[in-house]
C-alpha cells in the first residue's frame, strides 16, 4: 500500500539510466522521502540539486539469511558492546557523516539530510542501532522503515566489529519482527560478507510490494529482549 507514493509520484523506477540516475529536484520533506522510498528510490548527492537514485541491480539481506563469520560470533558472544535502538539517532547520522570513505562520496551525508532523517525519526519512521563501549558511542548505523522492509542508509565504526555488532543485532531483531528484507542499496564487500545478494529491479519492486502490505512499525524501537527485561 503506497500512501505517500500516491500523493507525491516520482517517474517509474524502470526509467533510471544505467547508473540508477531517475530524477533530480524535489525536496527532502518527510512525505517527498517516504514516497521516494515506498517506489523503492532514494536520494544521494553531494549539492544541488538533489538526485533520486533506483540503482539495477540493488542489494539486499533478507534477514534469515544474515552470515556471521566465527570471529564475529565470538565477539557477539563476549558482549563487549552494549548495543541499542533509537536512542542516539542523532549522534549516529552525525558519526555516519564524518567516516571516511575510500572509494565512495564521503559528503552525500549534508545538513540538508541530517535534518530530513532526523525530521523522519521522530516521526517515527527512521531508526538508529548504536553500539556503545563503557558509555561511549563507537559504532552504528541508521536507516528507513516502510511496512515489512528496512532501507540501510548509512554506518559507522568507531572501534573493531562495532558496526557489525550493531548492524547483526538490528538484523536479528527485524527477523523476530517479521522483516522481509533489508535494502543495501548500493553493492560493497562488507554487505556481500554478511549475506546480502543482488536482486534484478523487478524482483526488488514486487518483494517491496508484498512488503509494503505490512503495516509499518511507527514509533521508537527497542529490543523485544530489552522490553522484557
Amino acid at each position: 500500500m503506497r500512501r505517500f507514493a500516491d500523493r507525491h509520484p516520482f517517474p517509474d523506477p524502470r526509467d533510471a539510466d544505467p547508473e540508477g540516475l531517475l530524477a533530480y529536484g524535489g525536496d527532502l520533506s518527510p512525505e517527498r522521502l517516504l514516497a521516494a522510498y515506498e517506489s523503492g528510490i532514494f536520494p544521494w548527492y553531494e549539492s544541488d540539486p538533489i538526485l533520486w537514485f533506483s540503482p539495477d541491480p540493488r542489494l539486499v539481506l533478507v534477514p534469515s539469511d544474515i552470515h556471521v563469520s566465527r570471529s564475529l560470533r565470538k565477539a557477539l558472544r563476549r558482549q563487549r558492546f552494549d548495543v541499542r535502538l533509537d536512542t542516539a539517532f542523532e549522534e549516529v547520522i552525525a558519526a555516519c557523516a564524518a567516516a571516511p570513505r575510500t572509494g565512495q562520496r564521503g559528503t552525500w551525508i549534508n545538513e540538508d539530510m541530517i535534518e530530513a532523517y532526523v525530521r523522519l525519526h521522530e516521526l517515527g519512521y527512521a531508526h538508529s542501532a548504536a553500539a556503545f563501549e563503557d558509555g561511549e558511542l563507537v559504532g552504528g548505523l541508521y536507516g528507513v522503515s516502510l511496512g515489512a522492509a528496512f532501507f540501510g542508509e548509512s554506518m559507522f565504526a568507531g572501534r573493531s566489529d562495532a558496526s557489525k555488532v550493531a548492524f547483526v543485532a538490528l538484523v536479528q531483531q527485524l527477523e523476530v519482527w517479521g522483516f522481509h528484507f533489508v535494502d543495501c542499496q548500493i553493492e560493497t564487500e562488507h554487505l556481500l560478507h554478511f549475506g546480502a545478494v543482488s536482486w534484478r529491479r523487478d524482483r526488488f519492486l514486487a518483494a517491496l510490494d508484498a512488503a509494503l502490505e505490512v503495516s509499518t512499525r511507527v514509533g521508537r524501537w527497542s529490543f523485544d529482549r530489552k522490553e522484557a527485561d
